[in-house]
């Protein structure tokens, strides 16, 4: 079996195969924080997935994946329905791929690979595994990467202020309010978010107005509803904020690359 139901108990690293998949649609769901002994490659073919490191946020929309190595504690939070496809790998067998947490393009070989292996039965003989496993971890190997993370300060100072930004999903103020918010001085916010996150206040506000376009465009809203939800004077403001940190426009974002 391997598509299993959203109330269905799982937990990978009790099967011995070298590839387990799972598969489900999934509507509302977060996982809370846990960790797998295997690692992880997530996929949602539609629907859109967020999921919260010690540290980081990001966002995986539809034509990316996200490479989870064994151990790393994660939480997943999906706010609409989901074609979710998990493939959990033991460490040994998957060297070859990244150490940290990583974001990949999938191309249309890839999204096969994914789909067709998330449906694998788990007792599937390792023989016929084989092939489509090195040839899957090869075109891992070759995929584009892309940041779609946020680092989160962790300044205690700003504890609720994150938090009114994850219920509200209102953008970040500007540098000057923001303090006012927070009731600190512009410097001393300028010097957590460099040291704490290695960006500028700016640059990260930027960061999270962009991954939050991508949420919401993946979701379903509309280009002009997300650039008036994000504050931007205009539908081209938008398109050209979008375009100068992704290299497309929204429009040509979710589609495939080629192979």
């Amino acid at each position: 079996m391997a598509f299993i139901l959203p109330e269905q108990q799982f937990n990978p690293d009790q099967l011995d195969n070298l590839v387990i998949g799972i598969a489900a649609d999934m509507g509302e769901h977060d996982s809370g924080v846990h960790h797998h002994r295997k690692a992880q490659l997530l996929y949602a073919p539609t629907g859109v997935m967020r999921f919260t490191l010690a540290d980081t946020q990001m966002v995986l929309p539809p034509t990316r994946a996200a490479w989870l190595p064994a151990g790393v504690k994660h939480s997943v939070t999906m706010r609409n329905v989901v074609a979710y496809r998990s493939l959990y790998f033991e460490p040994e067998t998957v060297t070859s791929l990244p150490d940290k947490v990583t974001i990949f393009h999938v191309n249309p070989l890839l999204k096969a690979l994914i789909d067709t292996m998330s449906f694998w039965p788990w007792d599937k003989p390792r023989s016929t595994q084989h092939n489509a496993f090195l040839l899957l971890c090869e075109e891992l190997g070759h995929a584009a990467e892309e940041n779609l993370a946020l680092p989160l300060p962790q300044d205690k100072r700003l504890k609720n202020w994150l938090a009114q930004l994850q219920q509200h999903q209102k953008p970040p103020a500007n540098l000057k309010d923001m303090a006012v918010e927070i009731g600190a001085s512009e410097r001393t916010i300028s010097r957590i978010f460099s040291a704490q996150t290695g960006m500028a206040y700016q640059a990260w506000r930027q960061q999270w107005r962009l991954l939050s376009a991508i949420e919401q465009l993946a979701a379903g809203a509309s280009v002009a509803q997300v650039g008036f939800n994000l504050q931007f004077s205009s539908d081209s403001a938008f398109i050209s904020f979008f375009k100068q940190y992704t290299g497309t426009t929204p429009a040509q974002y979710f589609k495939s690359p080629s192979i």
